[in-house]
């Protein structure tokens, strides 16, 4: 099987910043950031460009900053002709019922080019002003509740009836499939490094979507998972120059001025998401994981800026590494944001699609 390569969607206006650090969370996190308005020409510019590379999907995140992933998916999923959406949704902000029927809605409308990434929710006090007040490990509870009612949806076989702790529904009908051309349910990304997330990954999801680490470090927990008959997929930064020297400066060019840097870690040490404290760990321990692997921008840019980096060539062979210990799918970022991933289509992914052909 080949790997499966997907793209984050920039935020609002960020289709046209030309550095990481217009786009850094302290930034797009302002009352007066374009990050919080729809962006339909950058947004349809980007995914045309996306199908043009060879990305499979774009991963649409989901927070109070930016503006709803189903409208977003929808709205440019009418515009494009190939490209998936990985919408990011917090299970409990609406009812398990009502959820179904606008995810079957939006597989009508784009001929059924859409997953989902299950996120639980990173920080408590944004949860709360979305009226949601349960703490980590019960929000992990409710979602498997809500999942359980939305695969009984998807199996089509009849009323759902479900009673739980957090969830219930009774002669629960919907009449609006899910409709694709090779599935009768999403895809299901379930986020997260906790105990709780990888028990609901293997319970009820298609795919584990977790931080990249090093090969040797996730080779372990790739093989449970795949033994289990569950994906795992790893998200990451990419940066990709002519030469190794030349990356690494590139990477070290991205990071912001210092009062920045104090901003961004007041914001991310609220956060009570595992795999973000477990990434700042490794950003504070080590830095560099190895030759190709660096923690150095999580601390100003959030988990996902662990940046595998170097040349075409590295990349590459990176990739093939992930590949051989059963990893099938990344979920990439790159700064600027358009630029990157073009760099990504025209001088890496042809290599991994010629060393997979051989």
């Amino acid at each position: 099987m080949n790997l499966r390569f997907h793209w984050m969607l920039p935020k609002g206006g960020e289709v046209a910043m030309k550095t990481a650090q217009e786009t850094s969370r302290v930034l797009t996190t302002k009352s007066t950031s374009p990050a919080a308005l729809p962006d339909m020409e950058g947004w349809v510019r980007f995914g045309r460009r996306a199908e043009e590379s060879g990305i499979e999907s774009v991963l649409l995140s989901f927070s109070r900053y930016e503006p709803d992933t189903i409208l977003i998916a929808c709205a440019v999923g009418r515009a494009t002709t190939k490209l998936k959406f990985i919408v990011a949704y917090r299970m409990g902000l609406m009812q398990p019922t009502t959820f179904v029927q606008q995810i079957n809605t939006l597989s009508g409308l784009i001929g059924g080019r859409v997953a989902l990434n299950v996120v639980a929710g990173s920080s408590t006090a944004e949860q709360q002003g979305y009226g949601d007040f349960l703490e980590h490990d019960e929000r992990y509870a409710r979602a498997e509740e809500f999942l359980a009612i939305c695969h009984s949806f998807w199996r089509n076989d009849g009323e759902v009836d479900y009673q739980g702790k957090y969830c219930r529904v009774a002669c629960g009908k919907l009449h609006t499939p899910f409709l694709a051309p090779d599935r009768n349910a999403p895809e299901l990304y379930v986020s997260g490094h906790s105990e709780q997330a990888q028990r609901l990954a293997l319970t009820r999801g298609s795919s584990w979507l977790r931080l990249i680490d090093t090969p040797e470090k996730l080779s372990p927990l790739v093989s449970r998972f795949r033994d289990q008959g569950i994906e795992v997929s790893v998200r990451l930064c990419v940066i990709c120059r002519p030469t190794h020297e030349e990356a690494v400066r590139a990477a070290e060019a991205m990071l912001p001025d210092e009062e920045i840097g104090k901003q961004e870690r007041a914001i991310l040490t609220k956060s009570d998401s595992q795999t973000l404290k477990q990434a700042l760990a490794v950003a504070d321990d080590v830095g560099w994981l190895n030759r190709n692997l660096w923690a150095g921008l999580v601390p100003y840019y959030g988990s996902s800026a662990m940046t595998l980096l170097g040349s075409p060539e590295d990349l590459a062979e990176s990739f093939l590494e992930y590949k051989r210990i059963g990893v099938t799918q990344f979920i990439i970022s790159g700064w600027p944001k358009l630029d990157e991933m073009l760099i990504f289509g025209r001088e890496v992914l042809p290599l991994v699609r010629k060393a997979e052909r051989h």
